[in-house]
């Protein structure tokens, strides 16, 4: 016999899945509407989850999970991506709670529901080795890289992460993220583990400071704020007054102390930081106010092969090739020193630009920052770093001498463009092309050369 899995973990029909606008949704009323959405369904094999409300998200991913569809949730909807989820599933059609233009994409527009609720109640039983996603990343060539994804697997990590989160047979709390869930830490943390763990998902999507605070004040206590560094950065530079919070959760990028500490002093909330991929779903957690040190999720190892860690075991299916500097401490525990890519060479002398992205945030008067490295000029030029700072009345020389006192002379940027923000995606992190672009565009600015 198949192995099953619950599609939730959910027990009764009136326990709360879902808060919306219009107030909590219930789990007989959430199994109904994905119901009435997988009848809709056409027949093709893949879906296009489009949808920009959480719930309708939920929804949509649910219907397609009971109705054997596989949802195919790239990084981005632009045109191109568009056009390369049509190559990679012919069969692929869209779902949207918008008006947008999908090229030739068969378009679902999610429908308004009926608000009857049938007497029947049955949870979902899922076969735990179904793909039920393909999760894509962006490509050196440019072309997205699938990465399928099956139940179990899913299942399995985010159980795993909301047991080390404090989350299972605790008080039923609301997951409120700034994350879309068509990435892997927003499908994970803010749709998968409020289904896993028997608590509720917010809606919304915010991203302003005040767009967050809206959606906290919202939802009943106890919230769990799902965010990331970029995103918090702005919450607490905003100013405003927060609602309770009983628990921060962030990632895409390493917090640094200060803003760590800073985010537990306002929030009043304990924070924890989760590390992971598209690849291998979350992995790791750490209290980055406590240490520096990551501590593997029950069942995941890394195993090491030649320069490069391998993480397997739990959830990670087969064995995945980590593209970060990883230095095992012991069996559970390691630390992380950026990415395998970001090293930089200059003059025999090597940084890693993780490292000196966190010096350069990490000075006062600084709001945001990164470095970057321009492709090889040849092997008779010294290639320069460059970087890009958001430090409003800061001047070049000062944050120059700043530098200086943290790392070696080769690694200072020529140039050093300020600019009034930072091209950031909404999860927070900063693609190499959009950082190129800006530096193109802006080089006759406030430069120092």
């Amino acid at each position: 016999m198949t192995p099953s899995l619950p599609l939730v973990a959910h027990v009764s029909p009136d326990s709360i899945i879902a808060w919306r606008a219009a107030g909590a949704v219930t789990l007989r009323q959430f199994l109904a509407e994905v119901g009435q959405l997988a009848a809709r369904f056409p027949a093709g094999s893949h879906l296009l989850n489009m949808c920009s409300d959480r719930y309708r998200f939920s929804v949509g991913l649910a219907a397609a999970i009971v109705a054997g569809k596989v949802s195919l949730l790239p990084p981005a909807h632009t045109p191109e991506v568009v056009r390369q989820m049509k190559v990679f599933a012919p069969d692929v059609f869209c779902l949207t709670d918008r008006d947008l233009d999908t090229e030739d994409l068969p378009q679902l527009k999610y429908p308004v529901m009926g608000v009857g609720q049938p007497d029947e109640f049955a949870i979902p039983q899922i076969a735990a080795g179904q793909r039920i996603a393909v999760l894509f990343t962006s490509g050196s060539t440019g072309i997205p890289q699938p990465h399928p994804k099956t139940w179990r697997a899913l299942v399995g990590s985010v159980q795993a992460g909301a047991l080390r989160l404090g989350l299972l047979h605790n008080h039923p709390c609301t997951l409120i993220g700034t994350v879309p869930p068509q990435h892997m830490y927003g499908l994970e943390s803010t749709v998968l583990m409020a289904w896993q763990s028997g608590n509720a998902l917010s809606q919304a999507q915010p991203f302003y400071p005040a767009d967050i605070c809206r959606a906290l004040a919202a939802v009943p206590t106890p919230r769990v704020l799902v965010s990331s560094p970029v995103h918090l950065r702005a919450l607490l530079d905003a100013g405003l007054a927060l609602p309770e919070i009983a628990r921060v959760v962030s990632a895409t990028a390493p917090l640094s102390a200060q803003l760590a500490q800073d985010v537990e002093a306002r929030c009043n909330a304990p924070l924890m930081e989760i590390y992971g991929s598209t690849e291998t779903g979350m992995i790791a957690t750490r209290n980055p106010t406590q240490g520096a040190e990551w501590q593997l999720l029950p069942g995941i190892k890394l195993v090491a092969e030649g320069d490069c860690m391998r993480a397997c075991g739990g959830h990670v299916e087969t064995p995945i090739a980590m593209n970060d500097i990883i230095e095992p401490l012991t069996a559970e525990r390691f630390l992380l020193h950026g990415r395998m890519s970001d090293l930089v060479n200059i003059a025999g002398k090597r940084h890693s630009l993780a490292s000196l992205n966190h010096l350069l945030n990490a000075l006062p008067g600084v709001v945001d920052g990164a470095f970057y490295m321009p492709d090889e000029a040849g092997h008779d030029h010294v290639t320069r770093l460059a970087a890009c700072v958001v430090a409003p009345g800061m001047a070049a020389a000062d944050l120059l001498a700043a530098l200086r006192e943290h790392i070696d002379p080769v690694f200072l940027p020529r140039p050093l463009l300020f600019v009034d923000e930072l091209p950031r995606n909404r999860t927070g992190k900063l693609p190499r092309a959009a950082l190129q672009a800006l530096l193109q565009t802006h080089r006759t600015r406030k430069t120092y050369e």
